[in-house]
Parts: C-alpha cells; structure tokens; sequence
C-alpha cells in the first residue's frame, strides 16, 4: 500500500484511495480549495486563446 500524502500513514484503499482516513481526504479537499496547491502549466509562455477572434458560425 502508499502512504497517506497528508499524514504519511498507510493508506485505507477503497473508497478514499491514496488517504487513510475521511479527515485527511478533506484536509487535501480544504488545501485545493485554499489554493495552497497549484498546477502550474506546461508552457508558461503561451498566450491564452482570444475567442473573439474566432470566425462567426454559420447560423442555419
């Protein structure tokens, strides 16, 4: 079995997967939501897409 990644102890599998309790599954919920966790993009260069830009479409 993993580790817990909040408290580091063996996980319970099943319905809460890679957590050993329902505490630390919402203690992970509550950091996301906290924005203590962040994904960062894969190229930080790009532009966002501009859909104003886009065509209209055809309206039938």
């Amino acid at each position: 079995m993993s580790k817990c990644p909040v408290c580091g102890k063996e996980s319970a599998g099943g319905k809460l997967r890679a957590f050993c309790s329902k505490r630390c599954a919402d203690v992970d919920l509550g950091r996301w939501l906290g924005e203590r966790y962040v994904v960062q993009k894969d190229d930080p260069d790009s532009d966002p897409v501009d859909l104003t830009e886009l065509p209209p479409e055809d309206s039938k």
